[in-house]
Order: structure tokens, then sequence, then C-alpha cells
């Protein structure tokens, strides 16, 4: 293989000289129109909106840019978007209509050939790339930036990037005119052949380095220089893009092959952990501890899981930019291909990806050259057995004893950190420990279940050990749990006993006692469904279909619900649904029906999906409301194909995971995580809580059982808050007084509490956004980038932003857990510093709905509010201040030095927005 010298040479070649870096080869710019277009005004719009002309560029002190370049064939697009701009190569399959973000327009570089007129190079070049989402374009040769005239013409609005040879001067000429220069490395342009990846690169000439300082002095357009270190030497990149920013320059690093995220001004962390498990052939991703237990202490810290089974191809690029680390959980003995196995984790270590390993190691790995620093351990181990190292993060929730017949062979060298060592008979061995690759918990050590009572307990204390051996960042991590300082709080009803009869006096069927008791008592968001055959006329009840659809058409049409499908036939069992083609797939050995028998019907998937939701559309929806998301069924754990078919049909999904943490059942392995990955658009979203089944012992009684419910609630939200509320029950609380008493106690007891009701949709999009969620270091503060979904970010300490200079956040409150940082429109840029260092600044403490179009002026606040259910916004630091919407006078009462503000409530399934202007002028 070339050294990186020689490949950076190559590169260097490949793509022109010192302001030739992008050759002759087509290329995409994506710019982020965030405070980097301040000097250029330019706020560009995304390729759906209709381009606006750039304001004038008057040439003053340099503005900057976050650039990118990334050449590789799959833009990790929800990273890449946390930068203004990002070079890719459109010769590849990516394609940006298909990966539309909240704050990027796509900028294709292009190629004219000598002697093409500006005009043929437009109508042929410029206009397809356009039309295919492209809002700007890279030009870096004569022909190319010769047509930048009848470019801006025909696209006022297109951000134009020079490159090539002659480009400072091309840029000179057309400075008001263009967003910003692309240059060759200027401070890793001269490494010696043969140099490894940590030697000191040589910057290029001091003549060189002062004239593009000039240039960009002069006329205020910013230079970014693209420069290289090894892909996974991520201190090299840190060092030469300081080099650069020291300089007064934009720099991007990126490896050679710029299929990398690389660092500039912004340095993106990676939220991907890969979790690697030795699954068996049949057994479903969601049963599997990666899923039940370890996924959830990941996402309370702000990362998401990836999954890789060992038996299948493992990721072959497993890099420091892409991931966080890799965890593998094995629970069946050594892996059956030990080179491969073995070669794989040298690989990830290599890379400097950190790699935590639970249950086994999958070799034997003492004295291997893959995991250094722990020391074979030889012979058969006896008693007396006693612990000799016990750190504090062993023992969360209990604490097994230690048994001869399951110690691990390995002991902890120098170099690592034992957190629970073990003397059997004067040998020393380690069950858990921090390596300077990662680290362990092995065998019991892990989690454990307890004999007799069908119940586990964690042994390490998840967060904490995650932390400590994936050296997780610490994060302002995207919320799903809470807005604006309140808690969210939902409900949704899957359609079971819609049929059943109402077991008391008065209303005839559930559906109609908890239209009466329930739904019309408590007019929050909620989403409720029914199961199309066991109400339609055509499924197990026709001669009283009439009477139910009468009763869903009723329950659909109040203002604050929103619509579900519970689907076709109610598959119990969806390991029986083939994870490829969809079909059913009877494996027989079971008893268990596999869903409602209804005449004649034979399953289908597309017949459970979007025929359940073109039945609801057509016979049962008001005018102006469609179904928004299917609820799984049964065991809720679906294949993959079947979760890209919601999305395919237009709905989202949710519903699965097993949240039920109680004090009789007191473990974090009883709370699930929020969703899971089962492969490309086949995100599964599960319900935030189970439902009243387990609470009543699959509805044996006792039937009030489901107020347990409220100790979840509980210890879900402290001492940290893994979850929002879901009041997630089914149509057969209807039938009976006693579940119905138990639902009126639960409605009326988180109503009492600080909470902020939203649609199961709203979660559902949160949580999708979640997924993709960009952070960025930006220098000693943070951005953050999203699709305007999530607008939450919790942070474990007790610092908070800094208003003065914080864009996009809108305030802030303290929680069970930390502080909860308010933002709008998708985008944040901030610094955390101790409180209280905002002096008198108004800010939204909580809020009681959506804020939106946030502005901060010298005279006080303005912004758009919008809530379903009882609005009012906190607004602290404001007791002396006046509120308004469009220029009528709010109700407001003055809380301390707080002004809360209250607005008319607009009931719908869609949040209505009104003007808010708080005015603190003297």
């Amino acid at each position: 293989m070339a050294s990186l010298a020689e490949r950076i040479a190559l590169r260097a070649r490949r793509v022109g000289n010192l302001l030739g870096i992008l050759g002759t080869r087509c290329l995409v710019v994506t710019c982020i129109a965030v405070s980097a277009c301040s000097q250029n005004a330019w706020a560009f719009p995304p390729a759906t909106a209709n381009p606006v002309a750039p304001a004038a560029v008057t040439p003053t002190a340099p503005h900057h840019v976050n650039l990118a370049a990334f050449d590789g064939a799959d833009p990790p697009v929800s990273l890449l978007q946390a930068f203004d701009a990002v070079v890719l190569d459109p010769s590849r399959s990516f394609d940006p209509s298909s990966h539309p973000l909240a704050h990027t327009v796509y900028v294709a570089r292009t190629a004219a050939q000598p002697g093409e007129s500006a005009q043929s190079f437009v109508e042929q070049e410029i206009a397809p790339l356009w039309q295919r989402g492209f809002r700007g374009f890279v030009l870096d040769t004569p022909a190319a930036i010769g047509a930048l005239d009848v470019i801006r013409a025909a696209h006022p609005n297109a951000a134009i990037v020079l490159g090539g040879p002659d480009a400072l001067s091309a840029a000179r000429a057309h400075a008001r005119d263009i967003y910003a220069v692309l240059a060759g490395p200027l401070f890793t342009q001269g490494l010696a052949a043969g140099a490894t990846a940590d030697a000191t690169p040589v910057a290029a000439s001091p003549d060189t380095l002062a004239a593009t300082q000039a240039f960009t002095r002069e006329t205020g357009v910013p230079v970014v220089t693209i420069e290289y270190c090894d892909a996974t030497d991520r201190a090299c990149a840190r060092r030469t893009a300081q080099q650069a920013l020291a300089a007064g320059l934009d720099a991007y690093v990126t490896d050679p092959a710029q299929d990398v995220v690389g660092i500039g001004r912004i340095e993106v962390m990676p939220r991907k952990v890969l979790v690697v498990q030795d699954r068996e052939p049949d057994e479903q991703i969601d049963l599997t501890p990666g899923v039940r237990v370890l996924a959830t202490p990941l996402n309370y810290l702000g990362y998401d899981v990836q999954y890789a089974d060992i038996s299948g191809p493992l990721p072959t690029r497993v890099t420091p930019d892409r991931y966080a680390g890799v965890v593998v959980w094995i629970q069946h003995g050594d892996v059956a291909d030990q080179m491969a196995w073995r070669r794989w984790i040298a690989r990830v270590r290599s890379a400097h990806v950190p790699i935590a390993f639970l249950g086994q190691f999958g070799f034997a790995a003492g004295d291997s050259s893959e995991l250094p620093g722990l020391a074979a351990v030889n012979g058969t181990l006896k008693g007396p057995l006693s612990i000799v190292t016990h750190d504090p993060m062993v023992g969360f929730e209990t604490m097994p004893r230690p048994d001869p017949r399951d110690l691990p062979a390995v002991r902890v060298e120098a170099a690592g950190r034992s957190l629970l060592g073990i003397d059997a008979n004067g040998t020393r061995v380690d069950a858990v420990g921090v390596m300077p690759w990662g680290g362990f918990a092995l065998n019991q050590y892990t989690e454990t279940s307890l004999d007799g009572i069908d119940q586990e307990r964690w042994v390490i204390q998840p967060i904490d050990f995650l932390k400590a051996t994936l050296r997780l960042a610490d994060l302002p991590g995207p919320s799903v749990t809470t807005e604006n300082g309140r808690r969210l709080l939902m409900t949704h009803v899957d359609g079971d006993g819609f049929a059943s009869r109402a077991e008391f006096p008065g209303p005839d069927y559930s559906g109609e006692a908890l239209y009466q008791r329930i739904w019309t008592r408590y007019p929050i968001p909620m989403t409720l469904s029914v199961i199309e055959g066991e109400v339609g006329p055509d499924g197990l009840y026709p001669k009283i279909s009439p009477r139910l659809e009468a009763i869903a058409r009723k329950m659909f049409a109040l203002p604050y619900v929103d619509i579900g499908t519970h689907t076709y036939s109610h598959p119990f069992v969806w390991e029986e649904v083939d994870g490829k083609s969809g079909a059913r797939t009877d494996r027989g050995g079971s008893d268990a029906a596999f869903s409602l028998n209804i005449p004649g019907y034979h399953f289908s998937l597309d017949r459970e999906i979007s025929g359940s939701i073109a039945y609801i559309n057509s016979r049962l929806a008001p005018p102006g409301k469609k179904v928004v998301v299917l609820q799984w069924s049964g065991d809720c754990m679906p294949p993959a194909v079947a979760v890209q078919r919601t999305y395919e049909a237009g709905v989202f999904n949710i519903n699965g995971g097993d949240t039920v943490i109680t004090r009789n059942n007191n473990s974090w392995t009883n709370i699930a995580p929020i969703g899971i990955d089962k492969g490309p658009g086949a995100y599964q979203v599960l319900a935030p809580n189970q439902d009243e089944n387990v609470y009543t012992n699959d509805w044996q009684g006792p039937f009030y059982g489901f107020d347990q419910v409220l100790q979840t609630y509980e210890m879900t939200d402290r001492p940290l808050r893994f979850k929002p509320i879901d009041v997630y029950y089914h149509m057969y609380s209807g039938t009976k007084l006693a579940s119905l008493r138990a639902l009126d106690t639960i409605f009326r007891t988180v109503l009492a509490q600080p909470v902020l009701p939203v649609q199961i949709a709203d979660y559902v999009r949160k949580v999708l956004d979640w997924h993709t969620f960009a952070i960025a270091r930006d220098g000693d503060g943070w951005l953050v980038r999203g699709n305007g979904s999530v607008r939450e970010l919790h942070w474990a300490g007790n610092d908070v932003p800094r208003l003065a200079d914080a864009h996009g956040v809108t305030g802030y409150a303290q929680g069970p857990d930390g502080n909860y940082i308010h933002f709008d429109g998708g985008s944040a840029r901030f610094t955390l510093v101790h409180p209280d260092p905002n002096g008198e600044l108004p800010y939204i403490a909580e809020a009681n709905g959506f804020v939106r179009d946030f502005a901060r002026s010298a005279q006080g606040l303005k912004f758009e509010f919008g809530s379903y259910y009882q609005p009012f916004i906190a607004v602290a630091h404001a007791a002396q201040c006046r509120a308004s919407s469009g220029g009528h006078a709010l109700e407001t009462q003055r809380q301390g030095d707080a002004l809360r503000i209250v607005t008319p409530a607009v009931p719908g399934v869609r949040v209505t927005y009104q003007p808010v202007e708080v005015d603190c002028g003297h």
C-alpha cells in the first residue's frame, strides 16, 4: 500500500495545483446557510423552494464557512449536514432530491469544455443539475468561470464556488458574486515520501500563504484549504485545522481518498455505536440483549445504535469519524471463524475506535496481539474466592457471588484498570476492566437473571461503564422526552376490543364508553385506531359493523384526535412473516393463532398496511383527516420489510418495546430503547411505555391494575428522564368500570404534572429526527442540526447556554437530570457556561406549546407560538415586560422575575401558530 505521503501526492496531482484542488472531476457542494454566510447574507433555500436573489457583498473583513469534501460512494448525510458546504461527487449514485436537509442546498461542480459557449454550458449542464436539486455550482476551469455572469442571470441565488489554478485572480473580479474559493493543501503539502500518519506536515511557501491571506483579507471572500491526514488520525486533523484557523483561513482536513468526515472549523461528533452480537439463526433482533437492555443507556447518553451479527458480514470500514465506539455482546462461546474475527477486532482497534466486550471475547483474548494489556490466566481456577478489587461501577442493581465455574481467564496488566478483581486461591483474575482500547465485562458480571422471579438486573452501571470504556463524549444530546422544559405527554389507543360490549349500564360498546368517559373528558391530543377486520363490513362482525363504524366516525371526528390503523387482521406473531418477501411462512410448532380468523382471508402484508389505511381513509375518516400512523399488533416485532412498507404507504409506525419498570420490578433492563434500526428505511419506533395488558396480568385482573403505570412514569423521569409519558391502552379498557376508573386516575394525575401534550405523530417525527441528528464541536461551543422536529437538548450538568451570542436558542430549564436547552428551527449554535452569566436577558423558561421563528433584540423577544392544550409561555427575567400578539395585549401574570403569558387556545390535530412579542424596552 502507498504511504500517506504518496497518497497525498497522488491526490494533489489528480486535483490540480495549489488552487486547482478539484481538477476536472465533477463535484457537489452543500451549503448550509447558518451564520457562516452572514457576510454574503445568503440564506440558501431548500431545493424545493423558489430562489431569492442574494444581497450584494461589500468586501470587508473575511467571513468564514464550514466546508467539507466527501468523495466516497455513500455520503453520510446525517453527519455532513453539520457543515455549511459539502463537496461531493455527483457522478456517484447520490441523489440530492432524496436527501433533503432542513438547512442545506446542494451545489454541483461543473466541467465546462474549452471553447464551449457560456449559454450552451448553462443549458446543457447547469439546467439539468438545477432540475436534480442542486442550487449552486463549483467553477474551476476558465470556461466555467467565464460563464459565471450567465449562471447568475439564470439562477440569481446560486452559490458560486471558484477553484482551479487561477481561482484567486478570477475571484477578485467576482468577489460580490461568490461564496468561497477552494484551495489546495497549504499545511500538509510537503510530506516527505514514506512519511507516516504522525509525521509533521510541511507547510506551503510563506509567499503562497501570504498571498492567500491577503486575498481573503482584501476581498472578504473565504478561502477553504483542503488538507490531508490519515483516515483514522483525528489528532492530525485537529492539529492541522487549528493551524489554518490560526492563519485566518478556513480548512477541511480529510484523508487522501476524501471518504471520511473530516475536521474544519467544526468537528462532527459521531453518535453511532456499532453493536455486534452472536444472534441465533432464528432469533429476532428485538429479543437480543443489544436491543432489550444495551440500547437504552446508549440512547440516554445521546447515541444511536447500529446492529450487526457476528455470523453475517461485519462492516468493513469502522472509523472514528463515523462511530463513537463498538460494543460486542457474545453469549454463546467462541466465534466460529476465529481468524476473521480476530482480524476484524484488530482493524477496529487500529482505527482508534474504542471497543467494549460484554459476556465473552469470542476468542482467547489473554496474551493476544489484538487486545494488548490482558494476560492469559492458565490452569484450573478454584476456591476459596474473594473479591480484591471492586469499583463502584460494579454491583449496580445486583452483585453475583463469584463462582469458580464461571471465572474469566484473563488478568488486567498495568496499562488497564480493573473494576472487579477476584482472587481464586492465590490466582488473580479480572472480570471487569477499562483498557486503553476500550474495556470488558465478562460472564455474569454484565447483567444477570434472577432465578425464580423472571427478572433481570444490571451488574455493571451501564451508563458509567459505557462512558468509561468507549470514551464517550458528553453531548448536548437531542431529547425526545422534553420540549420547552416540559415532559412530553401523549396517548394512543390500539383497536383491540372495539367490538366488545360494555359490561355496565349505559354505553353499548367499549368505544362508546371511552368516548363518553375519557376522550371527551380529557380533550388532549390523542391517536385512536381500529382493526379493520373487527370493525369493517367484511370482517368478523358484519352484523354490528354499522354501529361500530358509526362510533369510529364519531371518535375520529373529535378535533384533537389523530387517526391510526391497527392493521386488517391483527397479526399476533410477526416472526412468521418472511423478512424479505413479506409473505407468511407457517413455521409450525405452535398452537397460537397467527391473526384474527377472518373468513376467506389469506394474509397479505399490503392488505394489512395500505389496505387498512385505505379502508379507514375512505369510510371512517372525516374530511381533512387521514391515517397518520400504523400501530403494530401482536408481539410488535415486525420484520424490516413490514416496517419499510409503512413508510412506503406514507404513514409512521409505532409500538413494541417493553418499558415496564415498577417498584416491584425495579431495573433499567425494563426500560426499552427509543427504536430499532432494522435496516435501510426500516426504523421501528417503539412505544415509550407499555399498555394496560401488562399491568392487568394479560387482562386477567385486577382490571384497575393499569394505575401502576404511574410508577413507571415516575421511575422513567427521576433520577434520570429516560422517557416521555405515553398513556397507551386498548379499546377493551372501555368494557369495565374498574379499567375506566384507572384511566381516569392516570389522566388526572399526569395532567397535574408539568407536561406538554403532543400527538403520537409529533413524537415519531422527533424520534426520526433524533436518529439522524448532528452534533458538532464549534471551537469552545456547540453546533447542532436536525430537521426541526427535535427542539430540545439535554445536557447532563449545570452549565447553561450563553444567551448573548447564542443562535437559535430560545431558553433553558433545569430538569431532574441536568439542564434542558430549548431551540427552534432545527439548528442552534451556543457555548455552555456556568450559571449565572446571562444577567437580565429574558429567555423562555418553559412553555406548554411550540416556539418557532424566535428572534432576540435589544427590546425583547419575538416568536410564533402554538399549542394543543392550555397554552402558556413563561419568560424569565421579564417581569417588567409586556406581551402582545398582532398588536393586541395578551393575558399575563408576573411570577417573581418571570412573565407568564397566556395565549388563546385553538383546538385541532395540527398546531395553529400566533405571533408573540415580548417588549422589554424602557
